[in-house]
Order: C-alpha cells, then sequence, then structure tokens
C-alpha cells in the first residue's frame, strides 16, 4: 500500500511503499518511481537495483542513487523502452509532455513517476526538466 495524497494537479505524494520498510530520507528515487509505475512492491524494486548496483560497483545497495546504464538493464528486464523527451521549440520537456499511463522519467540526477501527466513522487519533482522516460511496450 503506498502512502498516498493528492498536493497539486501536478503532484501527488507517493513513497512508492517505501514507509512499510525503511525510515528516514534515501537517494532511492529509481526504486520508488519503478515501484509507482510497474505497480511492483518497493522492496522487490529495492533489491532488483542493488543488485544490478553491485555488478557496477560491488556495492550491493539502492539508497544512493543508480547509475543509469543499471537503471536501464533494470528497467529493460520488465520490458520497459527507453524514449527521449518530446522537442519543442523554444521550451524544454516537463512531466504535462508524457504519454497518457504510466512512465518513469529521467530528471536531472532523479528519476520519478509521471501518470497522466501528474507527478507521484515523494518530494514535488513537477518544475523538473525531462530528458526522457521509460514506458511500457
Amino acid at each position: 500500500m503506498h502512502n498516498l495524497n493528492l498536493i497539486s494537479d501536478n503532484f501527488i505524494y507517493d513513497d512508492g511503499g517505501r514507509s512499510q520498510y525503511f525510515k528516514g530520507r534515501a537517494g532511492d528515487c529509481g526504486a520508488r518511481a519503478m515501484a509507482i509505475a510497474l505497480g511492483l512492491d518497493y522492496k522487490d524494486c529495492y533489491n532488483e537495483l542493488a543488485e544490478q548496483n553491485k555488478v557496477s560497483t560491488g556495492k550491493k545497495t539502492a539508497r544512493d542513487g543508480i547509475f543509469k546504464k543499471d537503471f536501464n538493464a533494470v528497467m529493460e528486464r520488465h520490458g520497459w523502452v527507453w524514449h527521449s523527451a518530446p522537442k519543442f521549440t523554444g521550451r524544454k520537456a516537463y512531466h504535462d509532455d508524457m504519454p497518457d499511463g504510466a512512465v518513469v522519467a529521467q530528471m536531472a540526477k532523479h528519476y520519478a513517476a509521471v501518470i497522466d501527466g501528474v507527478v507521484h513522487d515523494s518530494w514535488d519533482s513537477s518544475d523538473k526538466m525531462i530528458y526522457g522516460y521509460w514506458a511500457k511496450v
């Protein structure tokens, strides 16, 4: 069960189920975004990302962030595909430019779930530019 709270038209507080397992703050945005967008248990996502991180760094953790190549590998195993953000003249892509349904958006040093154009995250990252996103095939 995710801890959800509607904050604004652009943002819904959602910890992805993290609070069922951990307290405090962490740089685990990949696990949260993955749990929310893919509809999976947070701890399962965390563990899978931690295992992949161990391959690259030798550290079995997803608490302090994860390299894009490792996040890509995990998302691809789940059948999700990377897409570059849409291009616009005179502006960058944001949450409301994402396709309908659930995606995982990559922002500067952050991943967030975006569902039907609304950011689902543990903090309001709706003002961050999106570089690209993963979507289910």
